[in-house]
C-alpha cells in the first residue's frame, strides 16, 4: 500500500515518525511524498500550543480532501490525538483513526485492523525510515518530562521522563553511523537529567560510549536544563573528540519571581553561575536559549530584567515565544493574564535586542576560518549552503553560504573563511589545504 506521511512539531515527533514509517516499510509498504498518490494518508500532529494545534487541524482538513481520490484510510497520530481523542473524533469524522502515543506500544495490532493487512514487529524495535537529511540524523535518549513547568503540557501529553536504555541508544548510534550519518543529534524533554528516572545521571557515560563510535564528526545536545549542567558534562565535552560545545538551554526568564511561577529550577544567580561556567571551561562554546514574555503577573520591570539579562548574557543564538495559556496547567488559572498586544510588543523589543547581539557575533566571525557541513548547492549561483557547529539542524540558527573551487557532495566538511554577517547567517570563501 502506498502511504503519505506528514510529520508536524519537533525534531522528538519526528523520530516518531521515522519509527512509525520504519515499521510500516518492514511490512512492505511505501512511503510516498505525494498525497494524491497515497492510499492511506498518517499525520503526526503536535498538541503543544495553540498555533501548533491550529497547524495540525488544518492539516488533517487538508488531507482529508485526498479521500475523495485514492486515499482510503486518514489516519491521525501524535500529541494532539492523545490530548484531545475524544473532541477531534466527534468533530472530524473525515479521520478513520486518531491513535495517542499511549498507544504506540500496541501500533501493529492498530495497524492492523485499519489497514486491512497484518503488521508485524513492535513500534521502536524495527530501523527508522529517516526523514531527515542522509548525514544528520536525531537521538532521542527519553520520553516524556518530569519538570512540570506550570505552562508547559508536555507531562500531560507524554507523562513523566522515561529514559531509553543505554545500550539501545548505542545500537541505534551504531547503526546510524554504519549508514552514513556524520552528525548525531541527542534530543529529549530533557537531555541533561537523562537515566535520573532509574537511580543516577548517566548522559556522560552515553556521551562517552556515542564519542567513541566511528563515523560521527559531530555529536550535538539539544534541549539542556541549565540547572543540570555539571562540571562533568563539561568535562566530557571538553575531552570529546566529536562533541560540539553547543548549548541549548531553555532559561525562559531572568526575573526570579518570575522563575518561580514558572516552576523553573533555579535562580537568577543559578542561571549567570552556569553561564560563567560554560564560558570559563569552553570559551568557544556556543549557547542558545529560549525566552517567554507576557507569562501570567509579568510586570514591566520583570520584563526589562529579562531585557537587561538578555544583554548581559549576549546569547549566540535566542528564540522568544509570548505565553500561551494551555488548559490543564496551572499557569491557565494564573490571575493577571497580560494582554496580547502587551505580548506582541515585548517579544518584538526582545528579538530587536537579540538581532543587534547575532549581528555583534555575527561580525566577530570575519576573518576567521570555521568547519562547515556542506548541504546543498545554489542551482541559480553555484554557491554552497550548509552548517558551522552554530547551528542545529532546524532551521532556526542560520547558515554558512560560501563559494568554493571545486564541485562540493552534500555531506562533506569543508574549511570556509568568513567573509561577512547577517545576524545568524554567514558568508565565506572555501579554504582549501593544498598540503593536505
Amino acid at each position: 500500500m502506498k502511504i503519505g506521511f506528514v510529520s508536524l512539531g519537533c525534531s522528538k515527533n519526528l523520530v516518531d515518525s521515522e519509527r512509525v514509517m520504519g515499521l510500516l516499510k518492514a511490512n512492505g509498504h511505501q512511503i510516498t511524498a505525494r498525497p494524491e498518490e497515497a492510499e492511506a494518508i498518517f499525520i503526526n500532529t503536535c498538541g503543544f500550543i495553540d498555533p501548533a494545534k491550529e497547524e495540525g487541524i488544518n492539516t488533517i482538513l487538508e488531507m482529508a480532501e485526498y479521500k475523495a481520490d485514492k486515499c482510503k484510510k486518514l489516519i491521525v497520530l501524535g500529541c494532539l490525538a492523545q490530548r484531545y481523542k475524544k473532541d477531534l473524533e466527534q468533530e472530524l469524522p473525515e479521520v478513520d483513526r486518531f491513535i495517542g502515543v499511549a498507544e504506540y506500544s500496541r501500533l501493529s495490532e492498530i495497524l492492523s485492523e485499519e489497514l486491512g493487512t497484518e503488521v508485524i514487529g513492535s513500534y521502536g524495535k524495527m530501523d527508522r525510515l529517516l526523514a531527515t537529511r542522509p548525514y544528520t540524523a536525531y537521538l532521542k535518549i527519553s520520553e516524556g518530562c518530569s519538570n512540570r513547568c506550570t505552562y508547559c503540557a508536555i507531562p500531560l501529553i507524554r507523562g513523566n521522563m522515561i529514559s531509553y536504555p543505554m545500550e539501545d541508544l548505542v545500537s541505534e548510534a551504531e547503526k546510524l553511523a554504519q549508514n552514513g550519518v556524520k552528525e548525531l543529534v541527542l534530543i529529549a524533554q530533557d537531555t541533561t537529567r537523562y537515566m535520573e528516572d532509574q537511580g543516577a545521571n548517566r548522559l556522560s557515560e552515553l556521551l562517552r560510549k556515542l564519542d567513541s563510535i566511528d563515523g560521527f564528526v559531530w555529536i550535538r545536545i539539544l534541549y539542556m536544563y541549565p540547572d543540570a549542567v555539571s562540571d562533568e558534562l563539561l568535562q566530557t565535552i571538553q575531552s570529546s573528540q566529536k562533541i560540539i560545545p553547543y548549548f541549548d538551554i531553555p532559561v525562559q526568564h531572568a526575573d526570579d519571581a518570575m522563575l518561580k511561577k514558572m516552576n523553573r529550577h533555579g535562580s537568577r544567580s543559578d542561571i549567570d553561575a552556569v553561564i560563567a561556567k560554560i564560558r570559563k571551561v569552553l570559551p568557544d562554546a556556543i549557547l542558545r536559549t529560549t525566552m517567554i514574555v507576557g507569562f501570567p503577573g509579568e510586570t514591566e520591570k520583570q520584563f526589562q530584567t529579562l531585557l537587561d539579562f538578555t544583554q548581559q548574557a549576549k546569547f549566540d543564538r535566542l528564540g522568544a515565544f509570548t505565553y500561551s495559556p494551555e488548559e490543564d496547567t496551572p499557569a491557565y488559572l494564573m490571575d493577571d493574564q497580560v494582554a496580547e498586544s502587551i505580548k506582541q510588543d515585548r517579544l518584538r523589543k526582545l528579538m530587536e535586542l537579540q538581532a543587534t547581539i547575532a549581528q555583534e557575533k555575527g561580525e566577530s566571525w570575519i576573518g576567521r576560518t570555521i568547519e562547515v557541513l556542506v548541504e546543498r548547492r545554489d542551482a541559480k549561483t553555484y554557491s554552497y549552503h550548509g552548517r558551522s557547529v552554530h547551528s542545529a539542524p532546524d532551521n532556526i540558527d542560520g547558515e554558512v553560504r560560501f563559494t568554493s573551487q571545486r564541485l562540493l557532495r552534500s555531506g562533506t566538511f569543508v574549511k570556509v573563511q568568513v567573509t561577512s554577517a547577517q545576524g545568524h547567517d554567514l558568508t565565506g570563501i572555501e579554504v582549501i589545504d593544498l598540503t593536505a
